[in-house]
């Protein structure tokens, strides 16, 4: 998947503050059609905070948020998951209730062209797109490794299956920039280089990523630039070899003892 040099997403001067305490302070980055950016730093940094900012959950007190070239600050989650902003949480979001394959559909459904009239009187047209949503659902579902799970409640999956699950959810609103917020947090080695694999085949479908990540061999295997925040604050920004030799990323990590051995 080769990386476009426009800004899908264009964050400045992005400012959030809780109280007295300013989480993001003047924060500046853009993710580039194509690519996989990601964004690290220690707990606390910030990361999560922006992205809530990105996708409507948190009104900054400062700075712009556009994507392809519409503001997107002031705006309602749900308008911006329409324009193709979606995003995925640090904690599972399921329907625990609810089949693995009804979780996709229940996705589906928010695309629906059918109104309720229609629903009510049984028309052709709804049983016609309810085969359809059926079948990218089982599609979907293929994509992410859990066709098999189809019929199995999400109660039942495994806290790697779940995290894909969320995913396929996400998918199932067609992004055209999917936001993953720790995707592989709590999976282990196996399931994570699994999901790195997803992640490449997720570049092919020509969906652009921003990634928060602890797990920094994840990190620097899928990610073609990366921006550390530490303290709410940007401290650098480039390519997986510019910042695994970066001081001021050492620094934040590991302490400044570990800034000589670099």
């Amino acid at each position: 998947m080769s990386v476009g040099t426009a800004a899908e997403l264009t964050v400045e001067g992005l400012t959030i503050r809780f109280g007295g305490l300013t989480a993001v302070d003047n924060v500046s980055f853009e993710v580039r059609a194509g690519e996989v950016l990601s964004l690290i730093g220690p707990n606390g940094a910030g990361k999560t905070t922006a992205f809530n900012a990105i996708t409507g959950y948190i009104e900054p007190a400062g700075g712009e948020i556009r994507y392809r070239g519409t503001r997107l600050t002031g705006l309602e989650p749900n308008a911006i998951a329409a324009l193709g902003v979606v995003r995925t949480f640090q904690k599972t979001s399921v329907f625990a209730s609810q089949t693995v394959h009804d979780n996709v559909a229940i996705g589906l459904h928010l695309r629906s062209r059918q109104r309720p009239l229609a629903i009510l009187a049984g028309l052709p047209s709804v049983a016609r797109e309810e085969a359809e949503l059926a079948r990218e659902a089982a599609e979907i579902l293929r994509f992410v490794g859990l066709e098999a799970r189809g019929q199995d409640l999400a109660a039942s999956l495994p806290y790697g299956e779940l995290r894909l699950l969320e995913v396929a959810i996400a998918l199932a609103a067609r992004p055209k920039l999917l936001l993953l917020d720790e995707p592989v947090s709590g999976m282990n080695p196996v399931e994570t280089e699994s999901f790195m694999k997803l992640l490449s085949r997720i570049r092919t479908e020509g969906i652009t990523v921003l990634l928060v990540e602890h797990d920094m061999k994840m990190v620097m295997g899928v990610s073609d630039r990366i921006v550390c925040l530490n303290q709410g604050r940007v401290i650098a920004g480039g390519t997986p070899a510019e910042i695994r030799g970066d001081r001021e990323v050492i620094r934040a990590y590991l302490g400044e003892k570990f800034v000589h051995r670099a």
